[in-house]
Formats: structure tokens, C-alpha cells, sequence
């Protein structure tokens, strides 16, 4: 470590790659955390005697308010303080909320919970990408973040494995008898089950250690000391157009990726009568599968055409991947057939995760290193406080109030994709002029002197 403070060089490849199993680990576990709740919206709907647009909000809106909040004062700690230490807090805090979900006994009471969980899951990603970025140099990091971004996919994926084969096994039963905790309902149970191994998560972070803090734009580099949050945001402002284009593109993306996921497993069950296990089994083995290749998959095709001179090769893969999913994105909710439906996701979930590991590098290389987790903070505060809080509600609301069918979940699902996407393609080709525009603010900064 001592040599790579002197001379500058990134740490061995096989150490960094293992930070990134590491923390890919970490962000499995949040998704699981996170996700699960998509496949216990019956039971707590019958429960809690709560309505489809409430469910929503425990999916979305509850967590995602205090994940977006959280996460710009918790990415600006990651920018001055130990950014593993700070991981590893957040996962036994979300680990410990999600058990308490699942002592609760009210709408509000899971409803603060989730707050909880929402608030530790926002300690992870914007450190989780700093680090990343200290340990790669910026013509691999594009494969490096996609390889811990398809944690989404690996953790959804497990989730609604998980999910539907504890709601076929338990769904005959009132209650379940726990060791101390005494009778739970059957979801009850899935959050406790979810939510203890995240503690074992949080000692595994131990075993990583703190990079050094690298220079703004090449590879080995030192940074200078770190930026105050007033540079930070002279810096975002000056390259405005690029962040508003870009983050306002992803978040369109994401806001269906949240209504999709968190609806798509009903949607199976309502219409076309499949039972839970089935229904968990089949997507979630899609997402997993499909999800996990479209992400890396991005990341490769991003640093390739980096290697190839293209320098704006991240949002030109994310902008071409919006394109690709319209056809699939367009047709699978209209199929007459479940196994239709399910075959046509495989498309519209490799193209809809390609944008995940690459969007997160591009903001990574046209920030200053002593700029980067708060400007990742930002990134996911916008995506995540559009897309997370209104997807699911968006798709619930139309449902219950345009077309008033619990079985009409497709037709949601399909206006909310299509404009969606239409207007994230949109986007994305604006960006692709501005992100080039700001790599060459950042060299010119660079040379100039400014710290």
C-alpha cells in the first residue's frame, strides 16, 4: 500500500477486482432488501387492509425520500471520510430496519421502517463508486461499475425467487411460530429471514481496505485535499446542462424500472393466474439472468469503444440501449400468453439494464475525484426521487383510477414504459454533445490549476 501511495499506481488488478465482489455483495443485499416487498403485496394488502396506491408508497415513495435525502450529506462524508467505514455502517442499519419490518403491525409503522431501511441502503452507492474509482483506471472502470451495478439485477432476481417460494410454502398458513419472536404472519417472516444476513455483510466490508483518493482525470494521479460542497456545486453548475440532460434521462429509465419490478409479479399472478412460486421462479431467473448480461454487457461495449477513442462511449451505450428496448418494452405487456410475456422480458430486461453500470462511470470521469461521491450523490437523488418514488405509484394509480381493473396492470405497465422511454431516448441524444462538452471542462480545469 505504501508503494502505491508513493508512486501512484492503482492497487494489483485481483485486489481490486475483490473490492468489487465485495461490494457487489453489499449492493445484492440491499436489492434483496429492497425489492422483496413486490412479492408480498397480497399478503400485506389483506393485513394491513391497505389499497394497491398505498402498497406503492411502501414500495417507492417511503424509501425513496429518505434514500435521496440521505444520500447527498452521505456522499459528501464519503468524499472526507473513510468510505468503507461508512458502507459498512449503512448495511447493519438497513439489515436491522428490514427485520423490524417485520415486527410491524401497521400501515405507518412499515411505513417508518422502510424510511429506515431507505436511509442506510443511501450510505452504500456513492461511496461504493468512489472507491471503484480509486482502485481502476478510467478505461476499465466502465466494466468494473457495471459488474457491481448488476447487484441490482442478482439481488432483484433473488428476491422474487425468494419471495415467491416462501409465499407458495407459507400461503396456506395465518402464522408462523418464530424461536423468541413468537407468531408472524407469513410476510413478517420474509423480512426477518432478508434482513439478519445483511450483518455478516457489514463485517465482510472490514476485510477491504482505503484506497488512496486519485487525481481528477488520469489514471494515477493523487487528489488534492477534498472540495467543499460550494465547489462541488459551482463545478455541477457549470457543466448544468450535462447533469439535468443526463440525470433527468436515467431517471426516466429508472422511473419504469420501479413500476416494471415492482409490478410485473402481480401482473403474472392477476392475469394470467399463475401462483407465486411459479411466477417468482420464471422472473426472477429473467432478471437475474438477463439483467446481470445486459449490465456488464453495457460496461464492456462502453470501454471498448473508449479503447476505440469514443470518449462519450458511456452515454452513447445507455442512449443506444434506450433505443433497443422499445420494440420488447412495447409488445411484452400486450402478449395474450404468459410464457410470451416472460419471453419477450428477456429483451426488455438486457436492454433496460445496459444504462445502469454506464451512467454511473460517465458521471465518474467528468468529475474531479475530490468531487465524485457528491455528484454520484446527486446523480442517484434525482433518479431515485423521480424514478423510485413515482414508478410504482404512477403504475398503481393508473390502474386503480384510469382504468379501475386490477387485471388491467399491463396496460399500466405499457403507457408507463413507453413515454418513459420515448422521453429518456430523447434525452440521451441531447446528452452525448454536453458530456463531451464537460470532458474538456475537466481538462482545462485540470490544467488550470484549480484544486
Amino acid at each position: 500500500m505504501s508503494q502505491d501511495r508513493e508512486s501512484g499506481d492503482f492497487p494489483s488488478p485481483r485486489y481490486a477486482w475483490y473490492v468489487v465482489v465485495v461490494l457487489t455483495i453489499a449492493y445484492v443485499v440491499s436489492f434483496i432488501d429492497r425489492q422483496i416487498m413486490s412479492f408480498l403485496v397480497a399478503p400485506i394488502r389483506r393485513d394491513l387492509e391497505i389499497s394497491d396506491t398505498q402498497i406503492s408508497l411502501l414500495m417507492g415513495l417511503s424509501f425513496a425520500i429518505f434514500y435521496t435525502l440521505f444520500g447527498i450529506p452521505l456522499g459528501r462524508l464519503a468524499d472526507t471520510r473513510s468510505r468503507r467505514g461508512i458502507i459498512s455502517i449503512g448495511i447493519a442499519f438497513w439489515s436491522l430496519m428490514t427485520v423490524a419490518c417485520g415486527l410491524t403491525r401497521r400501515f405507518w409503522e412499515l411505513a417508518l421502517t422502510r424510511m429506515g431501511v431507505g436511509v442506510g441502503e443511501a450510505a452504500l452507492s456513492p461511496a461504493a463508486y468512489s472507491l471503484i474509482a480509486d482502485y481502476f483506471p478510467p478505461n476499465r472502470r466502465a466494466t468494473a461499475m457495471s459488474v457491481y451495478s448488476m447487484g441490482i439485477y442478482v439481488g432483484s432476481g433473488l428476491s422474487f425467487i425468494l419471495g415467491g417460494w416462501v409465499a407458495g410454502k407459507v400461503a396456506g398458513q395465518e402464522s408462523v411460530v418464530l424461536p423468541l419472536l413468537g407468531a408472524m404472519r407469513s410476510w413478517q417472516v420474509v423480512f426477518v429471514a432478508v434482513g439478519l444476513p445483511g450483518l455478516l455483510v457489514a463485517l465482510l466490508l472490514l476485510t477491504i481496505r482505503e484506497p488512496v483518493r486519485r487525481g481528477p482525470s488520469q489514471s494515477g494521479k493523487l487528489a488534492a485535499a477534498p472540495a467543499t460542497i460550494a465547489e462541488t456545486f459551482s463545478y455541477v453548475r457549470d457543466n448544468a446542462a450535462t447533469f439535468i440532460c443526463l440525470n433527468l434521462a436515467i431517471a426516466c429509465l429508472t422511473l419504469n424500472s420501479y413500476g416494471s419490478s415492482g409490478w410485473i409479479p402481480t401482473m403474472f399472478m392477476r392475469r394470467f393466474g399463475w401462483s407465486p412460486g411459479d411466477t417468482g421462479l420464471v422472473y426472477g431467473l429473467v432478471v437475474a439472468i438477463s439483467g446481470t448480461l445486459g449490465v456488464v454487457g453495457g460496461g464492456w461495449l462502453a470501454d471498448r469503444w473508449t479503447a476505440q477513442g469514443r470518449i462519450d462511449a458511456p452515454v452513447r451505450v445507455a442512449w443506444v440501449s434506450a433505443l433497443c428496448w422499445l420494440p420488447s418494452g412495447i409488445l411484452y405487456p400486450l402478449m395474450p400468453n404468459g410464457w410470451w410475456t416472460a419471453a419477450l422480458l428477456i429483451p426488455t430486461v438486457f436492454f433496460g439494464s445496459m444504462p445502469y453500470g454506464v451512467a454511473p462511470a460517465a458521471i465518474q470521469r467528468m468529475m474531479p475525484n475530490t468531487m465524485r461521491a457528491q455528484a454520484t450523490a446527486i446523480y442517484l437523488f434525482v433518479i431515485n426521487i423521480i424514478g423510485m418514488s413515482l414508478g410504482p405509484t404512477l403504475v398503481a394509480l393508473l390502474t386503480e383510477h384510469v382504468f379501475k381493473d386490477e387485471k388491467a396492470l399491463h396496460y399500466s405497465l405499457l403507457i408507463v414504459g413507453c413515454v418513459s422511454y420515448v422521453i429518456a431516448a430523447v434525452l440521451l441524444s441531447v446528452s452525448l454533445q454536453r458530456y463531451r462538452q464537460s470532458l474538456e471542462y475537466l481538462r482545462t480545469w485540470s490544467e488550470g490549476g484549480a484544486r
